[in-house]
């Protein structure tokens, strides 16, 4: 199993993989836009034959202290638009290697504070690996966060050397 960088030549087998896999679906644009405005926060994973089994598709966020407050810092942190892989490469520890490099990026590159992400309230698995392998808490629920209004786990992640 090889994993490595995301590049454009990669969308269309991640995307297809987002299709078949999860329920929320984004624009080849959105894919493009990530891949050309953050290259090392996403990541690929490979089989023996090159196919793309699993990713991860990351951003860069930065938020201000105080909205009103020209004068505050910003806070840059990580957001995990997507991850997932194919369910014959499942139970591996591919998700928890892609989540882990993206991590790894967003500090060395971007100097991240902390990572984000949503999750569906009712996927006990990625709620596990989220906050049992990585570490992850829960912030807030979204209420009626997805299209189908499932609620959404609002996680976050401290980042930094001790992690």
């Amino acid at each position: 199993m090889n994993i490595r960088l995301a590049k454009a030549d990669d969308l269309l087998a991640m995307q297809a993989a987002n299709l078949q896999n999860l329920p929320e679906n984004y624009s080849l644009q959105l894919w493009m836009y990530h891949i050309i405005t953050w290259p090392q926060l996403s990541f690929v994973a490979e089989d023996h034959k090159g196919r793309i089994v699993g990713y991860v598709l990351a951003k860069i966020d930065e938020e201000k202290d105080n909205e009103d407050d020209a004068s505050t810092a910003t806070h840059t942190h990580g957001h995990i638009n997507s991850i997932s892989v194919m369910r014959s490469y499942r139970r591996l520890g591919l998700a928890k290697k892609l989540m882990l490099l993206s991590q790894e990026a967003m500090i060395a590159i971007y100097r991240a504070s902390f990572v984000s992400l949503h999750v569906r309230q009712s996927n006990k698995a990625a709620i596990s690996l989220y906050r049992d392998a990585l570490g992850f808490a829960v912030k807030k629920v979204e209420t009626g966060y997805y299209a189908d209004k499932e609620d959404a786990l609002s996680m976050q992640l401290t980042l930094g050397s001790n992690h």
